[in-house]
């Protein structure tokens, strides 16, 4: 079980990372696909069967990003980014 310093740093690398993929998708910046996290292949099966609520809730499970930044990256991934 991670320890509540952990999650703080979860969480706020889940934000670093959050805000660095807007500004490059504002620069038009491509990169590089990193290996997914096995989290990420249930989000997308989430995605996939219809169940965005689901996929948030993972997402947001996983990240400990809040609920907005969540359904954010959730659509993006929805429309392939």
């Amino acid at each position: 079980m991670a320890q509540p310093r952990d999650y703080i740093t979860m969480q706020a690398l889940a934000r670093i990372e959050y805000k660095l993929d807007l500004i490059m998708a504002n620069l038009g910046v491509a990169q590089a696909a990193p290996p997914e996290e096995p989290w990420l292949a249930g989000v997308r099966s989430e995605i996939r069967s219809g169940r965005k609520i689901q996929a948030i809730k993972l997402y947001r499970e996983h990240t400990g990003l809040g609920l907005k930044e969540a359904k954010d990256a959730v659509e993006r991934m929805e429309k392939g980014y």
